[in-house]
């Protein structure tokens, strides 16, 4: 039977109900309003590209001729200086600390302290890839991959692994980047030094070629000039002229290498087993005193570039865009420029070329291009002496 007693009790349990839902509706609230926020970028000085609104983020200024760089899993950036540093910067701030113990570099011209890359499974194992012009006594020096592990920030148990010989004088065309492929194979890649250039189609040396090893330096059963007579068994392919820029395309399983012509002529390259990429046979530049270096561009047996510049850009660094914070430049390659002084974004069907797109045109001197672990996009250049980071606003 309902009586008053019933609806006091009733109305009590009711009224005990809303301030449970408002005490909850108000935790909410305040949860959501403390929660963590996007940042808000200020639009003054943004850029304007044909598909994204971007900032550019100056991080560091003063940089001389930087080179490389990557990043530890716990965010450490390091960047190579080629005089045969690397730097240190923490939540992209240079501590002012540096790499100590480093090997000596041939610091001659385009010859030093070039790429620096991290082991895929550098947390468990903690080695850290560089590349370098290693100097001899005769003055000559050759591209060297080493390998060390950081006790603070001391370089510890060195190993070299491979020396790209012969040594050779001077300082031009020593290459070098370093990638890794998703089964844990390095490749890296040396220049023809200049001089011969016919040493990029000769076999039995290791100039103008891109190299496979393996992690510990030792050369993988399946290279494809292993067997051969009197060659050179680390090379992967040959016929690349001053290769730059190197880099690994997960997603798609593929390597992406960009080299210098001469006066016209640079090249974005598929890199492929054993495959022989025509320098200086075949090529789309002349001699910079404008005489021809060849009367013909194609061959067959040689590879024809995905894309080619004339005039040169100054093809350096590479990257795969791969980040979701760039959506409109998902799967595009982005290419430094050194003398034309911009990053080239290309846009590509496939391996097909499309298109491309000048960005941040005579920011100086691009050397290299690359995206974060956290997907974002940076970048090193030389003459003005940046680092810089390219955040995404709509």
């Amino acid at each position: 039977m309902f009586t008053f007693a019933t609806l006091t009790v009733t109305t009590m349990a009711l009224r005990s109900l809303y301030r449970s839902l408002a005490i909850l509706t108000m935790a909410i609230i305040t949860w959501t309003s403390c929660g963590p926020k996007a940042p808000v970028i200020d639009e003054t000085f943004a850029t304007q590209t044909e598909k994204l609104l971007i900032k550019v983020d100056t991080l560091h200024t003063g940089l001389e001729n930087p080179w490389g760089m990557t990043w530890l899993p716990d965010g450490t950036l390091l960047v190579t200086e080629r005089k045969g540093e690397i730097l240190v910067f923490k939540e992209d701030k240079f501590t002012g600390e540096k790499i100590q113990g480093l090997p000596a570099v041939h610091n001659v011209n385009q010859a030093g302290l070039l790429d620096v890359a991290v082991h895929p499974n550098y947390a468990e194992n903690g080695w850290i890839y560089i590349s370098y012009a290693k100097h001899f006594e005769d003055s000559t020096a050759a591209t060297t991959i080493l390998r060390f592990k950081l006790e603070g920030n001391q370089a510890v148990n060195q190993e070299e692994l491979i020396v790209a010989g012969p040594s050779w004088k001077g300082g031009r065309h020593f290459g070098s980047r370093i990638v890794f492929d998703k089964a844990g194979f390095l490749y890296f890649s040396n220049g023809d030094k200049g001089n011969i250039p016919m040493n990029a189609q000769n076999l039995n040396n290791a100039h103008g070629k891109i190299h496979r090893i393996k992690d510990d330096g030792s050369i993988p059963a399946d290279n494809p000039f292993k067997d051969s007579l009197g060659t050179t068994s680390s090379i992967w392919t040959y016929g690349n002229r001053n290769p730059q820029g190197l880099i690994y395309d997960k997603a798609n399983d593929r390597i992406w290498e960009v080299e210098h012509g001469p006066m016209g002529g640079d090249e974005l390259n598929l890199i492929e087993k054993g495959k022989n990429y025509g320098w200086p046979v075949i090529t789309y530049g002349i001699n910079y005193d404008g005489t021809p270096i060849t009367d013909i561009q194609e061959k067959e047996g040689m590879e024809q570039p995905k894309h080619y510049w004339v005039p040169s850009i100054a093809t350096c660094g590479v990257a795969v865009v791969t980040s979701d914070k760039y959506p409109a430049w998902k799967g595009n390659i982005l290419v430094a420029a050194l003398a034309k002084q911009h990053i080239a974004r290309v846009e590509m069907n496939g391996t097909t070329y499309v298109k491309e797109e000048k960005l941040l045109q005579d920011i100086g001197r691009v050397r290299q291009v690359a995206e974060s672990p956290k997907g974002y996009i940076y970048a090193i250049t030389e003459a003005t002496g940046l680092l810089v980071k390219l955040l995404p606003i709509r």
